[in-house]
């Protein structure tokens, strides 16, 4: 099953907070819902958020009433404008908003031939995804070792994709590859997506997985215990990549201990107009860090800092790994070149 799916006005995915331990499927219908599903995290990972983004202008045309072009494009721009306000630091979402709403700008003829095209355009993200990351893994899978092991934090593998994963599709296909390797995971405080999803996708694969807690990653750096770095990334910028809270640390730490650090992502995460000092940083509630399964484990009151991400130079970085082959750093301006 893929992540994320179109049903005829129905958009399915999975509830991400609910895993590993159970399964609950979302059935939306309105863009409301998806967004959200969007900022409670029900939805999460960059390339996911570009697809459901997609989807929920897809809800909103398919059930619209609208009786002219003008009046849809009103209907969009206000679901668009919801969408952006639920998460600001990955590129992919409002990437995919963008793309959508110019195929719906550009169509002629009645409203539902332009409401054709904007569901269509939604399906084209999320098909165009999978087969990205199958092309980010080919890429990918070179740099892996056999007998290697690998560390990756967060989650980006296919529950944070259509399917197949960034991060986790370098190591999916390494595996494929018959490459005999195994996989350190990071926990990922404060919502746990490496210990919830990243180990729950590779059992589910039989890739063999070891979980750390986050203030491992020294520990099994130091000893040697890691031969490769593997990371997502929710945006990539001029001058360093913008990913889960405790990349830039990793990637501190693999230099330190000369580690390859990677970065898989599709090239929809990239925003070559910015540079880091240009991003906003989602900060989140205090709850995510003072509550451990709505178990309070700080002190009442208690100030919180809970940025989402954080930002790593591209110093640190070895490679980047996109669907149109490995970029190193000293290379990054051919992307600026490729984007026109």
């Amino acid at each position: 099953m893929k992540t994320i799916e179109w049903k005829e006005g129905i958009v399915v995915t999975i509830d991400q907070t609910k895993l590993p331990t159970e399964t609950i499927i979302l059935k939306m219908t309105s863009c409301g819902e998806v967004a959200e599903a969007i900022k409670t995290m029900k939805i999460r990972g960059a390339p996911l958020l570009g697809a459901a983004a997609g989807y929920g202008l897809a809800l909103a045309a398919y059930h619209s009433n609208a009786k002219t072009k003008g009046q849809l494009m009103k209907e969009l721009i206000a679901s668009a404008q919801a969408l952006r306000r639920t998460r600001p630091t990955a590129i992919n979402l409002f990437w995919a908003l963008e793309r959508v709403l110019e195929k719906a700008r550009g169509a002629e003829g009645d409203v539902a031939t332009a409401v054709s095209l904007v569901i269509d355009e939604a399906e084209k993200i999320a098909s165009e995804d999978v087969d990205i990351n199958k092309a980010i893994g080919k890429h990918g899978s070179p740099l892996i070792d056999d007998g290697d092991t690998v560390l990756t934090h967060c989650n980006a593998g296919r529950l944070a994709t259509v399917d197949y994963g960034t991060a986790l599709g370098v190591i999916r296909a390494a595996w494929k590859d018959g490459k005999n390797i195994n996989v350190i995971a990071t926990e990922t405080r404060p919502l746990l997506q490496g210990s919830r999803l990243t180990t729950y996708e590779l059992l589910q694969d039989g890739i063999p997985v070891t979980l750390i807690t986050d203030n491992m990653a020294g520990y099994v750096l130091s000893k040697g215990l890691i031969n490769k770095i593997v990371v997502g990334a929710d945006r990539i910028v001029t001058d360093a990549v913008i990913n889960k809270i405790g990349t830039y640390t990793i990637a501190v730490l693999a230099k330190e201990n000369n580690v390859p650090f990677y970065v898989a992502a599709p090239e929809s995460t990239f925003d070559l107009e910015r540079s880091s000092k240009n991003v906003l940083i989602e900060e989140r509630k205090a709850d995510e860090v003072v509550r451990f399964n709505d178990v309070l484990v700080a002190p009442t009151g208690v100030e919180v800092l809970n940025p989402a991400f954080d930002i790593t130079p591209l110093k640190y970085v070895s490679a980047i790994i996109y669907e149109k082959g490995i970029l190193h750093p000293k290379e990054f301006r051919r992307l600026q070149l490729n984007k026109n």
